[in-house]
């Protein structure tokens, strides 16, 4: 864990978030039409999606990568967020899967027993350095870890990074694009064959962001004390207000990142 704390508290927080957690996030389809490009039209695939969380990308494996072809194992350290993946994918008749509560880093799999592993929104709750290892141990030679996160400089770009006061300096455990390279390309067996950005328009009304940020859809909201929060969202609509016209249609881009690792 990298800051038992922040750990903690958003434990808590995604307990409480869990059944409604796919409708505060938006869910990408082009990272995983990108991992389809990479892996190919395999038979068979058996992965893992470690950080799991309440599933809305692990049902866009299975409708991407083939229902009949993929075997997932879905892992997450919050059983509620389990519970609601289970409930999710059972509702859209997704069977091949099954769900433990696991640590990134001790992951409750035989030796090259996987084709990929999926890491979505997720590698900064991690030790990552022990968490790469264990990619090497699990995953089978010529298979691929797929990292798929914000950095820090992509947050701040975002909505929330430019209007949202101290939402930077709150969300301090997201990686900086070279140290999370340097500590994949420090371990010893994988390969960091492309590092992709993906721009992804966004659009919403002002009323919607404001929902979504007092739902807390960043774990990072729940970091602000009670008075702080609203003082700062009370900011945050003004600030919003000043740089868009029409608070009803606000646009802008969020960036992302996918890192393609070759287990050698």
């Amino acid at each position: 864990m990298r800051n038992p704390q922040f750990i903690k508290k958003t434990q808590s927080h995604y307990a409480r978030i869990a059944d409604i957690y796919r409708s505060l996030r938006i869910t990408d389809s082009e990272p995983v039409l990108y991992i389809k490009e990479i892996i190919g039209d395999k038979e068979e695939i058996t992965a893992a999606d470690v950080g799991a969380g309440a599933g809305r990308y692990a049902r866009l494996f299975f409708e991407y990568l083939g229902k009949g072809n993929l075997f997932l194992y879905c892992y997450d350290t919050n059983e509620f967020m389990l519970e609601s993946l289970e409930q999710y994918l059972n509702d859209n008749d997704i069977r091949d899967y099954v769900t433990k509560i696991a640590m990134a880093q001790e992951l409750p799999l035989g030796d090259n027993s996987l084709d990929a592993i999926f890491c979505f929104n997720a590698i900064h709750f991690f030790n990552t350095p022990k968490f790469l290892r264990e990619g090497v141990r699990v995953l089978r030679e010529g298979s691929f870890l797929f990292i798929y996160t914000r950095t820090k400089t992509q947050s701040m770009k975002s909505i929330w990074g430019k209007h949202f006061p101290s939402f930077n300096q709150k969300e301090s455990e997201l990686y900086k694009t070279e140290k999370l390279e340097s500590e994949i390309k420090g371990t010893q067996g994988l390969e960091l064959i492309e590092t992709k950005t993906f721009t992804l328009s966004r659009k919403n009304s002002l009323t919607e962001l404001i929902e979504r940020a007092q739902s807390k859809h960043y774990s990072t909201f729940y970091l602000y004390e009670s008075e702080e929060f609203e003082s700062s969202l009370t900011e945050f609509r003004g600030n919003i207000r000043k740089h868009y016209k029409d608070p009803g249609k606000i646009k802008w881009s969020d960036e992302k990142t996918m890192y393609t690792i070759l287990r050698k």
